[in-house]
């Protein structure tokens, strides 16, 4: 077979990789992507949609059960099905799916299924899948290429990551879960151990919760969530206990037991205290590790640290004519983050006026109940870095919106510069704030100062409203508290 040639080559078909796809082509590139598994990636497939999904499955169970609190009689037993569950979150997942397929297609990107290898800077070597189709829903898109030699004058390793696995407690995929497994359960646990609080693991927390099972979250740092501010963090920590969840902070899980029904989890709470817990299910959240395997990187030359690939602020490698992003570039790890960052990269790539990612201004969602999102240096950051700051908070029981939801808990907190004005951070617990975050983020791009934002004209009656009393109530001028 003759090596085909291309001005763009991507390996790794997640958010970041068929963005990219889609922007190289918007941009005149004869542009390919290699995918080895499934279009969409985890993102699509196993990560940010279908456990969206699920979760919303939660939050309509949610609404069902305390339907008294708002007026409305739900008759006979609210209940639910775990199957019917699942297979609405893996519907959502099979259709996203193939709307990658569409968009790409639309976009003139072919598509190579298999497993790459850059056998030197310029050449890719695509071998057959060891991986399967996800699901029969979503089988390998029809006039995909196969294996063969490709070349390209750009390649962009866009591979992502998989869950990291911790000595002595690897999953199993039945009593010892990732969240590949914790997403389509046959059935839901009675009881359930979550190792890790970061999003992954909360999220799961929360979800599993709602419907019953008896969840205890394990953190070896001293707080859960432990990129959110303190406050936040704080905050949620009560949130969870109320609803039910047991939480360890500065504790480790030194081992695992495998029984007849489930596990017994060795965890050292402190002061050498070890506590047996046992529960039907554990899940492993211990964060992510990039996929760098496979790929030639080592031979290449291509700097890899830590478990993913180093790059400057525009996508390039060590090695000329090799780029990286996403995941496998390092933290963040967000699919946001992956999708501007290909962007980024590819326009570089045609010579564009672009500028390197500013990673203060990404923000992070928790999509738990109730749900977590920020942007910009927590409080602590702040101070650390020596400034002067303002710091504004505003609670969701002022807020006329968020009673009328029976949503009451919750907080906006806004850091500003003293002397400059400008906006440092602002970071949210409760209903939507996910939705909410975006205006903060857009405030932080066009460099608002606070006279901007207190000069906003905000909705009434809306959530939004108390981002803008938050502001004020950095600067003494807060209306409704």
């Amino acid at each position: 077979m003759a090596v085909q040639n291309y001005d763009v080559v991507i390996i790794g078909s997640g958010p970041g990789g068929y963005v990219t796809a889609i922007r190289a082509a918007q941009l005149g590139f004869k542009t390919a992507i290699v995918e080895r598994e499934h279009l969409g990636g985890i993102c699509l497939n196993w990560g940010c949609i279908p456990t969206k999904a699920l979760l919303r499955s939660a939050e309509i169970y949610r609404y069902a059960t305390h339907g008294k609190a708002y007026g409305v009689t739900v008759e006979g037993k609210v209940g639910f099905d775990a199957a019917a569950i699942v297979q609405r979150s893996r519907g959502v997942s099979g259709q996203l799916n193939g709307g990658v397929g569409f968009l790409l297609k639309k976009n003139k990107v072919d598509v190579i299924w298999g497993e790459a290898q850059i056998t030197k800077p310029g050449e890719v070597v695509v071998a057959a899948s060891t991986k399967k189709p996800m699901e029969p829903q979503n089988p390998v898109p029809k006039g995909t290429l196969g294996a063969g030699t490709y070349a390209a004058k750009h390649i962009i390793i866009a591979t992502g990551a998989r869950p990291r696995v911790l000595p002595g407690i690897e999953p199993d995929g039945e009593r010892i879960w990732t969240y590949f497994e914790a997403m389509v359960p046959k059935s839901m646990p009675k009881s359930l151990i979550v190792m890790g609080s970061g999003a992954i693991g909360i999220e799961f927390a929360s979800f599993y919760r709602t419907f019953g099972c008896d969840v205890t979250v394990i953190e070896v740092l001293p707080q859960i969530l432990p990129v959110e501010d303190a406050e936040i963090a704080a905050l949620a920590r009560k949130a969870f206990e109320k609803e039910g969840i047991k939480i360890h902070i500065g504790a480790k899980v030194t081992g695992v037991e495998k029984t007849a029904t489930g596990v017994i989890a060795s965890v050292d709470i402190g002061g050498g205290k070890i506590e047996k817990i046992a529960a039907d299910k554990l899940i492993s959240a211990v964060g992510v590790v990039g996929n760098v395997e496979g790929l030639g990187l080592e031979k290449l030359g291509v700097r890899v640290e830590r478990g993913t690939i180093v790059t400057d602020g525009l996508g390039r490698t060590s090695v000329a004519g090799i780029y990286a992003i996403g995941d496998v570039a390092g933290p963040p790890m967000l699919a946001h983050k992956a999708e501007h960052e290909g962007v980024i990269c590819v326009e570089a790539i045609k010579g564009m006026n672009v500028h390197a990612m500013d990673k203060a201004k990404i923000p992070g969602c928790t999509y738990c109940h109730p749900q977590i999102a920020s942007v910009g240096l927590t409080e602590a950051r702040a101070k650390e870095g020596g400034r002067e700051i303002k710091v504004g908070r505003f609670p969701f029981r002022g807020n006329g919106k968020a009673i009328a939801l029976g949503e009451p808990e919750g907080l906006v907190k806004t850091i500003f510069d003293a002397k400059t004005g400008q906006l440092l951070g602002a970071h949210m617990i409760g209903t939507e704030v996910t939705e909410l975050i975006q205006g903060y983020v857009v405030a932080m791009q066009l460099e608002t100062t606070e006279e901007d934002l207190m000069h906003t004209v905000f909705p009434h009656p809306t959530l939004s409203e108390m981002m803008h009393e938050s502001v004020l109530d950095a600067y003494g001028r807060v209306i409704h508290m």
